[in-house]
């Protein structure tokens, strides 16, 4: 059922202008500030699901559109010994040409399983802290995603896309697209009934196969 809806709307490429920051601002900023040419070395650490990944693409293709010499890497710790070496090197060679690196682990990088002199490069700049999104956090993200396109959610219908599908923001935000679209090829509000059809009208389909 959720692959289907999310086969009509994918999420949205991810960028550091539509990332859900809830508490990590901090992160958000340091990466524009990197490429700015502000401190150049971001290490952000957090379990799965705080953010990492999302913020090291965005940054990746930030970087990529003004035409700044970056890299990002994410989830240091599974990099194999010569991986290691390699990134050692790109991180002093990034040092010497005010090139920028944004790297990710869940713990900080003395708490890692790493090479010492690799650990110490990547503490050398920003390392922060990244923050599972609360439930309330997911709520105010949809509720301004919805807003944006003129839509009003109540939250009853937040409730349900939070405790039946992902909770990872780029999915919740996939679903909501998908029952816009559906409720504009109906031309009914986006209501808990509504998205209970659509889910129905597609799910009954494949029922039949």
């Amino acid at each position: 059922m959720q692959q289907l809806l999310l086969e009509l709307a994918p999420p949205p490429p991810p960028t550091l202008e539509n990332f859900s920051p809830g508490r990590n601002s901090a992160a958000l900023e340091a990466l524009r500030e990197a490429l700015r040419g502000g401190e150049r070395f971001v290490f952000l650490w957090g379990p799965g699901g705080s953010g990492k990944t999302h913020l090291l693409r965005a940054f990746s293709e930030a970087a990529a559109a003004a035409k700044h010499e970056a890299v990002a890497v994410d989830d240091v710790a599974r990099l194999s010994d010569a991986e290691q070496v390699a990134l050692f090197d790109l991180c002093n060679r990034l040092r010497a040409s005010k090139g920028a690196l944004a790297a990710s682990g869940e713990a900080p990088p003395a708490q890692l399983a790493l090479r010492p002199d690799l650990r110490s490069r990547l503490a050398s700049g920003i390392v922060l802290q990244l923050h599972p999104l609360s439930d309330a956090d997911k709520a105010a993200a949809l509720s301004a995603r919805a807003a944006e396109r003129g839509i009003s959610l109540d939250r009853e219908l937040i409730d349900y896309l939070l405790r039946h599908f992902d909770r990872d923001m780029g999915t919740q935000i996939a679903m909501l697209d998908a029952l816009d679209r559906y409720s504009l090829q109906r031309k009914r509000a986006i209501t808990l009934p509504l998205l209970k059809e659509a889910l129905r009208s597609l799910t009954e389909p494949e029922a039949r196969r």
